[in-house]
């Protein structure tokens, strides 16, 4: 989806419901959400805890599970320990269904263009470029006083280039057109085990908007991590410890 996002609908305020393990699919973002925000995206490491909680919470939801992220599949793999066979990559450019088929979309001739301009950014003090191949995302979080510098270049870039600009917590990242964390959750409830379940979305950022905006299209809702804010998540939690307590119950 392009800069702007779904429509956005209240601010969540209340947890939500237990999960029923009987008739929920759930999808879950993994930075902010399954794990902590970090200085630097490779400082985010496997955690046993983390992946026997998602292992049992797949094991109870009879395999109604996936992740659904920005990062590449290899960077989920590593983090969860490989304990999801569904998850959708690169906000949904590479999608891996539960069966194991991995699907990905082709990358747009403007990530060759977009690593030439954004050269002149990898050498600034607190910023790193991460490249996905099927796009670019430029980080920040070193930089904060730089936002509006970066955000300005990945306009820029993204109007010369053609790719989409998709904006997040301390990140601008520039990506081949097609599939968002919307699409991919569509997607998921289309095909076994997750058809005809009800869908829950849980993310902390403004790229997981796609994501609760699909989950209520189809008769679920989506849970917001981290403070309040205008949503269409119809539910809140606090933090990832909260997240990870709410799946173990």
């Amino acid at each position: 989806m392009p800069e702007s996002l779904s429509v956005l609908e209240r601010e969540p305020a209340s947890a939500p419901p237990a999960i029923d393990p009987a008739h929920t699919a759930l999808f879950l973002d993994l930075d902010g959400t399954l794990a902590g925000i970090e200085a630097h995206p490779d400082h985010v490491v496997a955690s046993p805890e983390r992946t026997r909680v998602i292992r049992e919470a797949a094991r109870r939801l009879d395999g109604r599970l996936a992740v659904v992220s920005g990062r590449s599949l290899g960077d989920l793999d590593r983090i969860l320990e490989r304990a999801v066979p569904a998850a959708a990559a690169v906000h949904g450019l590479v999608r891996r269904n539960a069966a194991g088929a991995v699907m990905t979309r082709a990358p747009h001739p403007g990530v060759n263009t977009a690593r030439v301009m954004l050269d002149r950014l990898a050498d600034r003090p607190g910023i790193m470029i991460e490249d996905k191949m099927l796009g670019l995302a430029i980080h920040y979080r070193g930089a904060p006083e730089r936002e509006a510098e970066v955000i300005d270049i990945a306009r820029r870039t993204a109007a010369t280039t053609g790719l989409v600009l998709q904006l997040g917590s301390m990140v601008a990242e520039l990506r081949t057109p097609g599939a968002d964390k919307g699409a991919s959750v569509r997607a998921f409830m289309s095909e076994a085990p997750f058809a005809g379940a009800t869908p829950v979305f849980v993310g902390d950022d403004l790229t997981d908007e796609d994501g609760f905006a699909a989950a209520a299209e189809l008769g679920g809702h989506g849970v917001l991590v981290g403070p309040g804010r205008e949503s269409a998540a119809h539910y809140r939690l606090e933090d990832v410890e909260a997240v990870l307590a709410w799946l173990s119950a």
